[in-house]
């Protein structure tokens, strides 16, 4: 168990995010219940777990709140409740090695606010900043904040203030703002300021502008190109680097041609199927089968058996279907 444990801690300090810091004890705690694990909730805290060890930004919700209230329940010796055991049998196989290792690659330069292997031109941000830091209007709304909220209340542990995400379609999970809390208030008015300057916040009392920004999700990539960027489609991106990054997670070649050769796949596996159900019922065996097998499929007799089989283990039916 304690070289597992080691190489479970080992895999979390390669991720990015302070992964270490904040999941260590969890992955520790899972090694020590593990032994003790009721039949029925051991594949489940190992599928939450696995998790865990797999880069955040992949994560469709907080696997790490998850895992940890189920292994509460397992140190009290209580079973997991079905909602439990459902959200870990709906998560597919965590990602493989190949792609946590590009995605973890990907998530350091992130950390670091670095896309320079992704976008070209640096000129165009490097501009934007110097007109941002050294406009002396910024400095007096900034001010006019700090003078209106405690802004010290806002501050992550880095002194990193954000602005509310964009996320996709712009579906914010809230978007209503209540003027009598506190809280609500300063988020609209750092909001607007953010929008005002091109912000991606503020570090203690130094703008962050908005970078061309490339970014994983568990759903897809996103490309963020902020509002006040001259795009240039050609000179601005490394496409083919995104390309690389993106298509990591690709399970294989897609297009039309593809997927009507597959559609076609398919249609001759069915045909197959109701094709050696003949033969059995026919008796026939060697050539005689492999011609019989042929003529069914529109084929030619000498098609190698091979191929035949590849398209019957291909596609063969799932169980209770």
């Amino acid at each position: 168990m304690t070289e597992t444990l080691d190489c479970d801690l080992k895999k979390l300090q390669a991720l990015a995010f302070d992964r270490m810091d904040c999941c260590a004890d969890i992955v520790r705690r899972y090694h020590a219940v593990r032994p003790q694990l009721a039949p029925d909730d051991a594949p489940a805290l190992r599928a939450l777990y696995r998790w865990l060890l797999v880069p955040i930004g992949l994560w469709p919700f907080n696997v790490q709140d998850v895992l940890a209230d189920a292994l509460a329940r397992a140190e009290q010796g209580r079973p997991l409740p079905r909602r439990h055991r459902l959200i870990a049998e709906l998560l597919p196989e965590p990602p493989g090695d190949t792609v946590c290792a590009a995605v973890t690659d990907h998530e350091h330069q992130v950390w670091r606010g670095s896309y320079e292997k992704l976008v070209n031109t640096q000129a165009k941000y490097d501009q934007n900043e110097l007109a941002v830091k050294a406009d002396p209007e910024l400095r007096r709304q900034w001010a006019r904040l700090k003078a209106a909220f405690p802004i010290q209340d806002y501050c992550d542990r880095k002194g990193v203030i954000r602005r509310r995400m964009a996320v996709e379609r712009n579906l914010h999970e809230s978007f209503s703002v209540n003027l009598r809390k506190r809280g609500e208030a300063f988020q609209a008015a750092f909001d607007a300021f953010c929008l005002r300057w091109n912000l991606y916040g503020m570090l203690r009392d130094e703008p962050l502008p908005l970078k061309l920004a490339v970014n994983l999700t568990p759903y897809g990539t996103m490309i963020h190109i902020p509002a006040y960027w001259s795009f240039d489609p050609k000179r601005d991106i490394r496409w083919e680097a995104i390309a690389a990054l993106h298509r990591v997670r690709v399970p294989g070649r897609q297009g039309v041609a593809i997927a009507e050769n597959q559609a076609q796949r398919r249609r001759d596996a069915a045909k197959l199927r109701q094709l050696d159900q003949e033969v059995l019922r026919l008796g026939l065996k060697g050539d005689k089968k492999h011609e019989y097998l042929c003529a069914g499929l529109g084929w030619v007799s000498g098609t190698s058996a091979k191929r035949i089989h590849r398209l019957r283990n291909g596609f063969k039916p799932k169980s209770g279907a």
